[in-house]
């Protein structure tokens, strides 16, 4: 399984008034690690800089000056991409601007070819009313951006990497055994006795409910698939699981 982690730096917020890319950071995820690859590049924007931006990335025009165009890169930035899964915080922000910028060189949409997953979105999923800024995820999850003084694409897409990973935490060594015939079936996707003799069952409230349905949702967009749980759901009568956890 492959995923690419993105995050972008710009010259403003609003791609309608003609702001533009000026820094695209990718990092890829193989099977939910690192695997140390990544693309990243700065971009001349042709254009001047809202104070408000460089306040918060640092960047400016005059730094920017000698950088390709993002046209020269963008066929480059596709490859890259690929038909990974692509994990983005704050995802219509992004896309905005990409499909913006590969519009301009006539490629086609960076949803066009691949599936898009908004992390901000799952994160409101998992903790509503809370803030799901990359910041209070940070902080949530016990990831450190101490050497994080100014947003940086290419530093907040390896943080939004350890968020996603410390999000889903869970879903590779998810196992639930099931007993056939004195054999443990540990997360094979075949059916078995449930519930498990003697487990122990907890009836969940909304908020845990609501939880425990977002939880899953995540897992089956990252596997592309339904999950054990789901698979038992489908296969066992509904009263026999909707109290077990």
């Amino acid at each position: 399984m492959r995923q690419v982690v993105l995050d972008t730096e710009t010259t403003g917020l609003s791609v309608s008034d003609g702001h533009r890319i000026i820094e695209l950071a990718c990092v890829e995820l193989i099977n939910r690690q690192a695997s140390g690859r990544q693309w990243h590049h700065y971009f001349d924007p042709e254009r001047d800089i809202d104070e408000g931006a460089q306040a918060v990335h640092g960047l400016s025009r005059e730094r920017l000056k000698g950088e390709p165009k993002f046209a020269e890169l963008a066929a480059d930035f596709l490859d890259f991409v690929g038909d990974a899964e692509v994990l983005i915080h704050n995802a219509a922000f992004d896309l905005g601007f990409l499909k913006a910028e590969l519009s301009r060189t006539g490629l086609p949409g960076l949803g066009e070819q691949c599936p898009i997953t908004d992390t901000l979105a799952l994160a409101r999923a998992l903790h509503p009313g809370k803030r799901n800024s990359l910041d209070a995820l940070c902080e949530r999850y016990g990831i450190s951006k101490a050497h994080r003084s100014l947003h940086g694409a290419l530093l907040d897409a390896r943080l939004l990497a350890d968020v996603y990973l410390a999000m889903t935490r869970g879903q590779e060594s998810l196992e639930i055994g099931l007993s056939r015939d004195g054999q443990t079936i540990a997360g094979s996707g075949e059916e078995g006795q449930w519930p498990i003799r003697n487990l122990r069952q907890i009836k969940l409230s909304s908020f845990q409910q609501k939880a425990h349905e977002a939880y899953h949702a995540a897992m089956e967009r990252e596997a592309r698939g339904p999950s054990l749980w789901r698979r038992l759901q489908q296969s066992q009568p509904t009263q026999e699981l909707e109290q077990a956890s």
